[in-house]
């Protein structure tokens, strides 16, 4: 981010706006939303600007603004419409010190003025960077809609009453006090009733609350899919907002944590084929002990937690403690890897079957039926298959596999660095050489998209 985003305090203090045409009016529009002091520097402000000084709601100034008004000004935006105007207007405000705007001009500003969605107090800012105002506002005019008018009663209601609501404890229950608060027993109490009924409505919860006993903790085995967070199940998402306890794989994508809780308590429990990795017993031992503290949590794992994923050591372990579970399946890396390369995994008159193996298990490179696989149009998504490669490769060859069947590497898959070779098997090595991400190997598949087919040979095309 180029622009950090915070909520400056500016109530009753002044802000200062020089200019009094349309680009004035338009931001006094926004100020006039905030208890802040504004004055409109212009020799003839618009009737528009006239007219709210007459409703007291700002204050004119005939004058240029000067380096003692700058001084004290929380914010100072140029609005004159007049470049000479407007840079004199920047040379006081840089010498005062004073956060400064320019209307219209990205560059020569300090500071930006996001879109708002005012749902006093609960507020909205949404920014671009200036780069595209259009879907700046088209996500306002979205949650303008979604976010119910009355959220901003509540939310004051809801303030005076934290002192109370401390009475639970701290953590989950008392979080699901105030969800149940604002997104169920509150609107409808307050649309029925007003203040006095949000207010009663608050009573009742806090009675209830107080009495429940505390929640056992439950996880969620979570696929978080190849990586790109447009590919994330609906499910995924809200559970992630949701969670008190994240245990991701190493794999999974940066971009897909940060739409966690910021609250939630993250631990990386990855591991490295052949390298280093956290023990599974203790990744058992983490869910049990945060299970016990009644937190919600997540086993997040790359791709499909029921495909090469641990899932079924994982909830051995909780069902001995009588933890629930839900299992939420994500977009394994096989399909990716297979749109990716323009193909189908399966295809009439070629493989009557698919084979999803991994390259290497407990003890070591994985051994596979490989005269079945070495048959004309067998098919294979093989992952873990890159440190294997060649090991794979020669227990193929032995064992009367085509050296020109085709193979598509996909690195990355689905994500912004992701590479697509194709390959011969008899050239696979070779084309895995430089390739330090996750890759899935496509046996038997050869790829419409890869950018440049440097090890395929002509007669590979047979496998098709």
């Amino acid at each position: 981010m180029k622009y950090f985003p915070i909520f400056l305090d500016v109530a009753q203090k002044p802000i200062a706006v020089v200019g009094g045409g349309e680009a004035a009016v338009a931001k006094l529009r926004l100020l006039l939303k905030t208890e802040a002091k504004i004055t409109v520097y212009d020799p003839a402000p618009s009737a528009q600007i006239q007219s709210w000084e007459q409703d007291g709601l700002l204050k004119t100034w005939n004058g240029p603004l000067t380096l003692d008004q700058a001084c004290q000004a929380q914010l100072i935006y140029a609005a004159s419409e007049d470049d000479s105007c407007d840079l004199q207007t920047q040379k006081v405000a840089q010498s005062a010190g004073t956060l400064f705007n320019w209307v219209d001009n990205l560059q020569q500003s300090q500071f930006i003025t996001p879109a708002i969605v005012d749902r006093d107090p609960v507020t909205l800012a949404i920014g671009t960077e200036g780069a595209a105002p259009v879907v700046a506002r088209a996500i306002k005019r979205h949650m303008e809609e979604r976010l119910p008018q009355n959220l901003g009663a509540l939310a004051r209601i809801g303030q005076t009453f934290r002192s109370l609501a401390q009475a639970l404890p701290l953590g989950r229950i008392r979080r699901d006090f105030w969800s149940s608060y604002y997104f169920s027993k509150g609107p409808g109490a307050y649309a029925a009733r007003g203040d006095q009924g949000a207010r009663q409505a608050l009573h009742e919860l806090l009675a209830e609350y107080q009495d429940a006993r505390p929640k056992q903790g439950h996880v969620d085995f979570v696929g978080a899919g190849p990586g790109d967070p447009t590919l994330l199940t609906h499910k995924a998402r809200v559970l992630l907002h949701e969670a008190d306890v994240i245990l991701h794989d190493r794999l999974v994508d940066r971009r897909i944590l940060e739409l966690a809780r910021r609250e939630a308590t993250m631990i990386d429990v990855g591991k490295t084929g052949f390298g280093p990795a956290m023990a599974q017993e203790d990744i058992n031992q983490l869910m049990i002990h945060h299970a016990a503290q009644g937190a919600q949590i997540i086993r997040l794992k790359s791709g499909d937690p029921t495909v090469f994923g641990r899932l079924d050591e994982e909830l051995d372990a909780i069902a001995a403690h009588d933890i629930s579970y839900s299992i939420v399946p994500g977009i394994t890396a096989a399909s990716s890897a297979a749109a990716a390369s323009g193909r189908s995994l399966t295809r009439r008159g070629r493989n009557s079957q698919l084979r999803l193996i991994t390259g290497h298990d407990m003890v070591g490179y994985a051994e596979q039926d490989w005269r079945g696989l070495a048959k004309p149009g067998a098919v294979a998504a093989i992952y873990m298959g890159k440190t294997a490669a060649r090991f794979i490769q020669g227990r193929l060859l032995m064992h009367g596999a085509d050296p020109l069947t085709p193979v598509s590497i996909v690195e990355n898959s689905s994500r912004a660095d992701e590479v697509i070779r194709a390959a011969p098997l008899n050239a696979l090595t070779e084309a895995l050489h430089a390739m330090s991400g996750p890759v899935v190997l496509l046996y038997g598949i050869s790829s419409r998209t890869a950018a440049a087919q440097i090890f395929q040979n002509q007669e590979a095309d047979l496998c098709l």
